[in-house]
């Protein structure tokens, strides 16, 4: 690894952990500098501010899975498919990359402007394409009429929210690392068969 490369790492490792200590807003540009072992000259020659650093953070983590989110979405797939391979895809993001979940928590706690700037976190929210697939099977009669942005919210809680309470669900259950994986892995079909169970039609 070149000696920039060696130093970026540096400074993306000790941010990252400095963001899930204390916050994003609560972190200085020193306290990282300080923590990457490195003078602010040289953070600041490598990132502009903490903004910067931050979003190209967020963008790392997210970039590559969120583009398959939006391709399982997106695509022609049968509605209830596309939920199971959704929840899936993003259970498996979750538990590679923990550190999302704190983070998307402290972007929402954050100003709508800032939020809105970051533009990776709309690619973690719906597609136009899945709204209208939505609303066509209503239409259908193939699940029952329901607001698209109301199934969109079901699924995001109940994949995020047990990560979100991880330590909560551990200490309660006196799981292990692995049991709690073992865990996560029942929800991976626990939560599509309760999303669509939710939009089937009234029998």
């Amino acid at each position: 690894m070149s000696k920039s490369k060696n130093t970026e790492q540096k400074i993306f490792d000790a941010a990252t952990e400095l963001f899930l200590e204390k916050g994003v807003d609560r972190t200085s540009v020193r306290e990282i500098a300080a923590k990457a072992g490195i003078n602010l000259a040289l953070m600041n020659y490598y990132f502009r501010s903490k903004e910067n650093l931050f979003g190209s953070i967020f963008s790392m983590l997210v970039q590559k899975n969120s583009e398959e989110l939006i391709r399982i979405l997106d695509s022609d797939m049968e509605l209830f498919e596309k939920i199971r391979q959704y929840v899936g895809v993003y259970i498996d993001m979750l538990s590679e990359n923990p550190l999302l979940v704190s983070f998307v928590m402290s972007i929402l706690h954050r100003s709508r402007e800032r939020i809105t700037e970051m533009k990776v976190i709309s690619s973690l929210y719906s597609t136009d394409q899945f709204t209208r697939q939505i609303l066509d099977e209503g239409k259908k009669g193939n699940i029952r009429r329901t607001d698209p942005t109301q199934i969109f919210v079901d699924m995001l809680s109940l994949i995020a929210f047990p990560f979100a309470i991880k330590m909560l669900v551990i200490d309660k259950n006196n799981f292990t690392e692995e049991e709690f994986g073992e865990f996560i892995l029942e929800r991976k079909k626990r939560i599509p068969e309760l999303l669509i169970e939710s939009l089937r039609p009234p029998r």
